[in-house]
């Protein structure tokens, strides 16, 4: 009779996941992962595969989970103006990460700095994570321009991508600047797009 699982793998993958976000890849051993996961090597192995591939399905949770956050943020009401929705977005990366005693930051921009650009799988998902943040931001950002918020001249698409190069330069500074610095940079990129600024 096959033995049943003692753990739950979602449960071990949210944890892998949590462990990949605030140590990184590089940084995460083996023992790190099987000390987090509360499994043994072979259990480890058998349900998830090597390191990577655990790192890969870990990722694949994570981008999901902050595209989801991303969507329901800045695309879940289409009443009222939308720069205000972006400035709270924005400061919802400062409030999470300054609220983090560990300043574990972000995967994605950790996949960014240690995994690019020789990890073609890793490469992929990190793509296509910013990929849809930019998506989220030229969603909002059109809806700001028909409204008449925007600048004039303002070119959504090049916009939605500064805004995607801010975040993750606001997921790097965290770890090195305070809550009125990051919420100092944040104000600054947006007077530039508003139409009052």
């Amino acid at each position: 009779m096959a033995r049943p699982k003692e753990f739950d793998p979602q449960t071990a993958l949210v944890a892998a996941m949590e462990l990949f976000r605030r140590q990184g890849y590089e940084a995460t051993s083996i023992q790190d992962l099987v000390d987090a996961l509360g499994i043994n090597r072979s259990s480890m192995y058998a349900a998830y595969g090597s390191k990577h591939d655990l790192y890969l399905k870990a990722l694949d949770l994570y981008c999901a989970v902050e595209a989801d956050r991303a969507q329901e943020s800045l695309a879940g009401s289409d009443e009222g103006p939308a720069l205000p929705v972006l400035r709270a977005f924005l400061l919802s990366y400062v409030e999470s990460a300054l609220t983090d005693p560990l300043r574990g930051g972000c995967m994605v921009t950790h996949g960014v700095l240690e995994r690019l650009p020789g990890d073609a799988k890793a490469a992929e998902r990190l793509g296509g994570a910013l990929g849809s943040l930019e998506e989220a931001f030229a969603y909002l950002l059109l809806r700001a321009r028909v409204a008449g918020e925007l600048a004039p001249g303002t070119d959504v698409r090049t916009t939605a991508r500064l805004l995607v190069t801010l975040t993750q330069g606001l997921r790097v500074m965290e770890r090195a600047a305070d809550r009125d610095y990051l919420t100092q940079v944040v104000d600054q990129a947006l007077k530039g797009l508003s139409r009052t600024g």
